[in-house]
């Protein structure tokens, strides 16, 4: 079952975020490991994935650079800033909170 767009328009960052936590990485590169990591139930449109990465470079999230690759063409890399580690974990706090609340109010059906 994909993911409505609706309910992860809100982490998109923190995704992203949490993605180059691990290491540096390219646009294809991220959106293949956020598919692989889903089961196929996310994919971000390209549009969504650039427009986001220059959001958060912008705001000194991440930085980029360009790759150094011998064939094919060049790829930008994204790295997380320590501003953007910041964010990660406090985006992490509010969605532990958030799914806490969530589970409360919408619970399992055994609840009702």
């Amino acid at each position: 079952m994909a993911i409505e767009a609706d309910l992860l328009r809100g982490y998109t960052d923190t995704i992203l975020l949490r993605q180059l936590l691990r290491a540096d990485s390219y646009g294809y590169m991220i959106n293949k490991q956020i598919s692989e990591q889903s089961g196929g139930n996310v994919e971000l449109k390209e549009a969504t994935l650039y427009t986001a990465f220059r959001r958060l470079e912008k705001d000194g999230l991440i930085s980029s650079y360009w790759g150094d690759e011998n064939q094919g063409a060049r790829r930008r890399y994204y790295t997380l800033t320590p501003k953007g580690q910041e964010r990660l974990m406090r985006d992490r706090r509010m969605w532990l909170e958030t799914r806490e609340i969530l589970d409360r109010l919408i619970g399992d059906e055994t609840d009702a």
